[in-house]
């Protein structure tokens, strides 16, 4: 018996509860193979305290480099990413440089508590792609990373319950309070549209199967981070003899927060809520990464002390394991006849290079997927740095959007 055709636009529906299904083959229409390619994404990763260039740059450049301790976490999917070194924006504002990580707008422009700012990467492709989708963008984890064309910083969303409810729950006040105090208390609401998935897997061939099980497993891995992140939250803290710390820094939970987020950002791709992101992460105090004993700032304000190197080597360690986990995910969900990660080019990045010294210059970069001719590692000038907005135009030009600038370049990278 033929299979069934079902709408793109197929949703799972419950009491309070609606969830959008990932790029099926049933969805493709039968007469139109070139609506086979689907859209393209994008996703903007950024975090506040660098990366100990020695441990996260190759030595060698080219595709056959000798991975360095941080890039082996992503050896699985090495040939899916360029890492680039001698790039940044050249600003001089330390940390005030963080507002200017994603707009790459001319040197003049960032400077320490004189901000004059232009639109970031993630909102001008999302002026030009996200009526197309529930979600022109989202902003989260925090950070002041997101900008629109006037200048003016867009807020984040930092709760990841709240942007959970907001993906995938939808109905009264009264019926998402309801269903999201029923993720809490341990029912998955996937319990509610149960039928509608065994029917839906009779209209449907093996091949969408497996990536409605992939997508599923994913639904559920996102509720039980919900569970952990909420016991922690109603579970008492220890009594200290210590002073209350005036600034709000976040938790210690480094990883779980992250791939916490990483998952969300899964979940909005495979379900096509939004086609552009921007996440920022990381934390200021000590994580709960075995070895560690200090602050994250702490280590990564190291003085070249090599008790400090080392522990900040774990966390960054850990870092980017996590977001290789991140990665290995959009590689093994299929969105039509590609995987989630050929169609989504995401960047990972930081606003600082060398933390101890607040320097700027020489920022970490990784470039995955996307469909890009990926080359292992692309090396510029370390001294007089290549313009990262260069990379940002042609990032821009592999989505299809032809703009002729962004930020301080009107010259597009090349290389990949």
């Amino acid at each position: 018996m033929p299979l069934q055709r079902i709408d793109r636009r197929t949703f799972l529906r419950a009491t309070g509860v609606m969830i959008g299904l990932p790029f099926l083959e049933a969805m493709m229409p039968v007469t139109a193979a070139e609506t086979k390619k689907s859209p393209q994404r994008m996703v903007l990763v950024g975090q506040p305290l660098g990366m100990y260039g020695p441990n996260f740059f190759p030595e060698k450049i080219g595709r056959d480099y000798t991975p360095s301790r941080y890039l082996k976490n992503l050896q699985a999917v090495r040939d899916q990413f360029t890492v680039f070194s001698g790039m940044s924006h050249r600003y001089a504002a330390g940390h005030f440089a963080e507002v200017g990580i994603f707009t790459g707008v001319p040197t003049e422009m960032i400077r320490d508590k004189d901000i004059k700012n232009g639109i970031s990467l993630d909102q001008e492709v999302a002026s030009h792609m996200g009526n197309q989708t529930r979600f022109s963008s989202l902003i989260i984890g925090g950070g002041d990373v997101s900008w629109n064309r006037r200048g003016v910083r867009i807020p984040a969303e930092q709760r990841a319950t709240q942007v959970f409810r907001k993906l995938f729950i939808a109905g009264t006040p009264e019926e998402e309070a309801r269903e999201l105090q029923r993720v809490k208390d341990g029912q998955s609401i996937l319990d509610d549209v149960g039928d509608q998935i065994k029917a839906l897997n009779r209209k449907v061939g093996s091949n969408d199967r497996a990536r409605l099980d992939l997508f599923l497993t994913s639904v559920r891995e996102a509720e039980q981070s919900l569970q952990q992140d909420e016991h922690w939250s109603t579970t008492p803290k220890p009594k200290v003899d210590f002073p209350t710390p005036t600034s709000d820094f976040g938790g210690p939970q480094l990883l779980e927060r992250s791939r916490q987020w990483y998952n969300i950002v899964h979940l909005a791709l495979q379900t096509d809520s939004t086609r552009v992101v921007s996440l920022w992460i990381g934390t200021q105090e000590r994580p709960e990464i075995t070895g560690v004993t200090i602050g994250h700032h702490d280590a990564s304000h190291h003085g070249q002390d090599p008790g400090k190197l080392e522990q900040l080597a774990l966390i960054e360690e850990a870092e980017i394991q996590v977001f290789g986990e991140f990665i290995e995910k959009l590689k093994a969900s299929k969105d039509g006849d590609q995987s989630l990660l050929d169609r989504t080019t995401v960047l990972y990045t930081s606003n600082l290079g060398n933390s101890s010294s607040h320097d700027n210059n020489n920022l970490p970069i990784i470039l995955a997927g996307g469909g890009f001719k990926h080359q292992g590692h692309v090396g510029y000038d370390a001294k007089n740095n290549t313009l990262m907005s260069a990379l940002y135009l042609r990032m821009l030009h592999q989505m299809g959007i032809e703009a002729k600038s962004f930020g301080a370049s009107a010259t597009a990278i090349g290389e990949v």
